[in-house]
């Protein structure tokens, strides 16, 4: 009886439509994430087309009390041979605060040792990470992008614009299993 209840809790694998339906609003929202940074950042356009390959996710994230989490999705690009990979990620946010956030981020691979290690081992965000992106955001003034490891930059685009404030924290990417 009880496996009959766990069956019934399973999803059904989405159909080809489905896939097709969700791949195309995650290429949507990265070419609206682009478009508002090229913008506001012309200069980020040229980085991205040098680049290696680059990454657009959208985040979602929700913090009551003490403890905060985040999921989102998105698309990583090899600039080499346009091959796309979907992803998704999901964050915890330890510490005391309130409220909902909603922001888009795009990672910009230099390399495609950078670029192949985010998309096929998965990618963990973790404090010393945040400790990096602090020390180089004030490093680089005004300037918008923000390094989080050797060969990746990180734009970070609020609702209201793009912005420096870096803000993840034990966070996830991998790539999708239902949409690759």
């Amino acid at each position: 009886m009880g496996l009959i209840g766990l069956q019934a809790c399973s999803t059904a694998p989405m159909s080809q439509y489905q896939v097709d339906e969700q791949r195309a609003s995650v290429r949507e929202m990265a070419d609206q994430t682009l478009e508002r940074l090229y913008q506001q950042y012309p200069d980020a356009r040229r980085r991205i087309e040098r680049a290696a390959g680059y990454a657009v996710f959208s985040n979602f994230g929700l913090k009551i009390l003490f403890m905060g989490s985040a999921t989102g999705e998105g698309i990583a690009v090899n600039n080499a041979t346009r091959r796309e990979t979907f992803m998704r990620m999901v964050e915890l946010q330890p510490g005391y605060g309130f409220g909902v956030q909603r922001f888009r981020l795009v990672f910009v691979f230099e390399d495609s040792q950078a670029f192949d290690q985010f998309v096929y081992s998965g990618w963990e965000f973790g404090a010393n990470a945040m400790a990096s992106a602090r020390t180089s955001t004030q490093q680089m003034g005004n300037q918008l992008g923000v390094s989080v490891s050797p060969g990746v930059l990180m734009y970070q685009v609020s609702e209201e614009g793009a912005i420096v404030g870096v803000s993840i924290t034990g966070a996830k990417y991998y790539p999708d299993p239902d949409l690759n």
